[in-house]
């Protein structure tokens, strides 16, 4: 293993820290990914479309 010294515990406090906020960004990006979709498909449902959907005729 590597010898990381006297500064071990704050090179694995700052890793640590790391990954439990970029653990927090993915669920957070999950769930609101998945709020977004719900939102869409509700107003979908209610017959609001995208603007960026072909009209119809």
């Amino acid at each position: 293993m590597i010898d990381i010294g006297q500064h071990a515990e704050y090179i694995i406090g700052a890793y640590a820290i790391t990954g439990l906020l970029v653990g927090a960004l993915i669920i957070w990006i999950n769930r609101d990914y998945a709020t977004q979709e719900k939102r869409l498909k509700d107003l979908e449902a209610k017959g609001i479309r995208r603007r960026s959907d072909e009209k119809k005729v």
